[in-house]
């Protein structure tokens, strides 16, 4: 399953969907694209093709990288453009 040092799934996945985003891709479509590539990487790299695990581990991680978007956009928004 998830260890510590597969923590680094998250962040690959955000650069993924970032690339995503700079070849014409709607950002509104980023949520679905980063849970997709969780739920992949979760099946074919974490759990060798145990699909259970792999969906929901793969749920996990694509939601974890959409927080870590969400959560450090709105961090870094001034007050003034709420």
């Amino acid at each position: 399953m998830l260890e510590v040092y597969n923590v680094f799934i998250i962040p690959l996945i955000l650069g993924i969907v970032e690339l995503f985003k700079i070849s014409g891709m709607k950002a509104k479509y980023s949520p679905i694209v980063a849970v997709v590539f969780g739920i992949v990487i979760g099946v074919v790299y974490l759990t060798n093709y145990d699909w259970k695990q792999g969906i929901l581990v793969g749920i996990m991680l694509g939601l974890s990288a959409t927080g870590l978007y969400s959560g450090g956009k709105n961090v870094m928004r001034r007050d003034d453009e709420k």
